[in-house]
């Protein structure tokens, strides 16, 4: 059975997730190869997994005009009305504008290079993570190849437009399809045709539990450590951190915040830390490998997000699986993991005071701590091993009759 992965850009730092899924599918049994649109930059390959994963994955771009047009010629001879057929498909799937019809072109030029690609290696199926423009191209070359298809849907990135706009018509077309959360189950519902929403089920993101690193109990720190891993975007609401963090300082909160990502928001998040005072209590560590993530979750007292919108993270997983206790807004399928007071602390979403109040509490109260980071992990432990969590996608590959 020879599988097909295509992600927009593998490997990436934020996309572990699908590292672990490939690799505990390929330890039951399956031919898993990876594809994908654009090559990572340099210093986005950081951890020596990525380099090997790197070298061992087939990239669209970049490619010269040459190959491109003989590509497509000999995708037109062997195949003319197949051909037609899907650049009338990418011309169809797309939302309305110049800029989303340009992008058809692109998106079918694509298409017809990565399917002549699966062709030479004779796949039986392929598989894409996210609905989004890397689905797209997904979508184009199964339709030119006649191949079976399925996606794993994520985020509301999958259901926001422009993506859930064409998220029916990639249901429709696909063999099955994953999503990481029931929340995002309901959203693939609530954007698509009853008569599809049997090829929809719940196959979790997981963690590796055997490999992970101890979390390391500091000596009689000074501060208590927060950490947020985070891409530093404004729908990530870390400015809102920053004057949560400020509150819980001035409310008597002895705490220090480790920011670990990178992203758009920079300058006005240092500007914000610069306002409120607390250059001495925030340090942005920027982009990590995914071993220097790790390291910080071993000697963080706390983990912290502050999203206003979220899939289900796998960040959070990551933090209880290390025994981090954590603090979360209750949005999407986050409270699928955390259930408050029990294996973690919601608060409402955007609401810095709450999240203020919640820093205060689980800062001051060291058992609290022990308590929540302990049922957290056995939490995870139950329903996000990797090696539990990829049954479901495992069973819909194998009864694929390939």
């Amino acid at each position: 059975m020879r599988i097909a992965y295509l992600v927009s850009q593998y490997p990436a730092a934020s996309h572990t997730f699908i590292r672990r899924e490939i690799a505990a599918l390929r330890q039951r049994g399956l031919d898993i190869q990876t594809f994908s649109v654009r090559r990572p930059l340099p210093e986005e390959i950081m951890a020596p997994v990525d380099h090997q994963e790197f070298e061992n994955t087939w990239y669209i771009f970049p490619i010269s005009p040459v190959t491109l047009l003989r590509s497509h010629l000999v995708a037109f001879i062997q195949a003319p009305l197949n051909y037609l057929q899907t650049l009338a498909l990418a011309f169809q799937h797309r939302v309305p504008g110049l800029r989303a019809l340009f992008y058809a072109v692109f998106y079918f030029a694509e298409a017809i290079l990565l399917a002549q690609e699966l062709k030479r290696r004779q796949f039986n199926h392929l598989h894409n993570h996210f609905a989004q423009a890397g689905a797209i191209v997904g979508f184009l070359a199964s339709h030119y190849l006649k191949l079976k298809w399925s996606l794993t849907l994520h985020g509301l990135c999958d259901f926001d437009y422009e993506a859930g706009q064409l998220l029916n018509q990639k249901v429709a077309a696909a063999q099955f399809v994953a999503c990481v959360s029931h929340f995002g189950r309901a959203q693939a519902m609530r954007l698509t045709n009853p008569i599809h929403w049997n090829k929809l089920f719940v196959s979790r993101c997981g963690i590796d539990i055997k490999n992970l690193p101890v979390h390391l109990d500091q000596e009689t720190p000074s501060r208590v450590r927060v950490l947020c891993v985070s891409r530093l975007a404004v729908e990530k609401g870390v400015l809102g951190l920053i004057e949560a963090l400020a509150i819980a300082i001035k409310r008597g909160a002895n705490l220090e915040l480790r920011l670990i990502g990178e992203g758009t928001e920079r300058i006005h998040i240092e500007q914000r830390i610069k306002e409120q005072g607390l250059q001495e209590r925030c340090l942005l560590l920027g982009r990590a490998s995914e071993p220097e993530v790790f390291k910080e979750f071993t000697l963080a007292d706390i983990f912290v997000l502050a999203s206003f919108m979220e899939g289900l993270p796998v960040v959070l997983i990551e933090a209880l699986a290390l025994g981090v206790p954590v603090i979360a807004p209750s949005i999407a399928g986050i409270p699928e993991l955390i259930e408050s007071g029990q294996s973690g602390l919601l608060f409402s979403p955007a609401n810095w005071e709450e999240l203020a109040e919640r820093l205060v509490q689980l800062s001051s109260n060291s058992q609290m701590r022990i308590r929540l980071a302990t049922e957290g992990q056995h939490r995870v432990k139950r329903e996000f091993n990797i090696h539990r969590a990829v049954e479901p996608l495992l069973a819909k590959f194998l009864a694929g009759n390939f």
